[in-house]
């Protein structure tokens, strides 16, 4: 027998994040490892009259082609991967990892190819999910390899990620709604200001230009769990200083410093993982631009797993991706990078709109937004 909470979580992607319709193709994607998710998903797919399927992941044959492909075949980019993003109406990825650390050796710049060559189908995902004609989500598959990279047992890991989730409530669609009602006050009160100013005592000193971008409101729709709220930079000055090791493609690297000018990192350095950070950067011309500025808001994730999709999340801490944005957030920046980084608040940290402190010490100043302090 599964557990349990796969089926309240399955209904939660179901029903409320992607909102399955009668008719609806829904790509289910996954490692095998994760198949007691993938059978909830399946069966909740087929009750809401949606036509399921699904799409095999494998860390082990990723790693074979990272290790093996020509130049040509990392280049290559199958049409049928461009048909089924036309084709589809949902997509749910279940992320499951065997080994979070089995491509941490493979040659940054080959990775870098292989991201460059996927370029196409990823921007032509975020335009259709833009557009409105294709709704998505993600979540996270408790397995050994994260718990251990959480430093947790596996049962201890399975307790985070469902309490992240509001899956220990009764009715933890209603609670997302709540939060998306807290974070709208936020969202419409941002979309007014035409400026953002991050500042933390590890140096951090970030001027972000939202002047015609939109705050989106994120609380369960796209990623869960989520709890943030996020706009498209059209202009960053300054620099941050990065808390946590930020994780891409395996690779952990820690102690980042960026520096931007004229919207644009100019300087960049890691304590561990410096040349591949760098490698990431130069990937292509938009790498280096940022495309995303985003506040956490989820104070049910109080520490740092090595997971992005939860530490970008964390109550009282700020993240910024350079690469790639989001159209439906005002930004046009287009690259086959989307890295988050995240710099933590919650200790004498301060966000500025237009000069007035809207959040300090990592929690928001105005009465009904999440977690706020009076």
């Amino acid at each position: 027998m599964r557990d349990p909470r796969l089926d309240k979580l399955a209904d939660i992607m179901v029903h409320y994040s992607s909102e399955v319709k009668t008719g609806d193709l829904v790509c289910i994607s996954a490692d095998p490892i994760a198949m007691p998710m993938i059978e909830a998903v399946y069966e909740k797919t087929l009750q809401a009259g949606g036509h399921p399927f699904w799409i095999p992941r494998s860390e082990a044959l990723a790693d074979i082609f990272l290790e093996q492909a020509s130049d040509e075949q990392l280049d290559f980019l199958s049409p049928l991967r461009m048909q089924m993003v036309e084709a589809i109406d949902v997509q749910i990825g279940l992320w499951a990892d065997v080994n979070t650390r089995s491509s941490s050796r493979v040659d940054p710049a080959r990775q870098s190819r292989l991201s460059r060559a996927g370029e196409p189908y990823f921007v032509r995902f975020l335009d259709r999910a833009a557009e409105g004609d294709l709704r998505w989500v993600g979540t996270q598959y408790p397995t050994q390899a994260s718990a251990q990279d959480a430093e947790m047992s596996l049962r201890q890991y399975e307790e985070f990620v469902y309490g992240a989730g509001k899956l220990d409530l009764d009715d933890p669609a209603a609670a997302w709604r709540h939060l998306r009602e807290q974070q709208k006050r936020a969202c419409d009160w941002l979309n007014q200001k035409k400026e953002v100013r991050f500042r933390a005592p590890n140096g951090t000193d970030l001027t972000v230009n939202v002047d015609g971008a939109t705050w989106i409101n994120c609380a369960g729709e796209d990623n869960f769990p989520d709890g943030e709220v996020f706009a498209g930079p059209q202009g960053v000055e300054g620099v941050v200083y990065y808390t946590f090791p930020a994780v891409n493609m395996g690779r952990e690297v820690t102690g980042i410093r960026l520096e931007f000018r004229n919207g644009i990192v100019v300087d960049a350095s890691a304590s561990k993982g410096e040349d591949f950070l760098i490698a990431m950067l130069d990937m292509d011309p938009g790498a280096r631009h940022l495309g995303e500025i985003a506040i956490g808001t989820n104070y049910s994730i109080t520490e740092y797993t090595r997971n992005t999709l939860f530490d970008e999340k964390i109550g009282g801490t700020f993240h910024a991706a350079v690469g790639q944005g989001y159209p439906e957030s005002g930004s046009n920046n287009k690259s086959a990078l989307h890295w988050d980084m995240v710099c933590d608040l919650r200790q004498g940290g301060t966000i500025e709109a237009d000069g007035e402190l809207f959040h300090e010490n990592g929690h928001f100043k105005f009465e009904g937004w999440p977690g706020a302090i009076l």
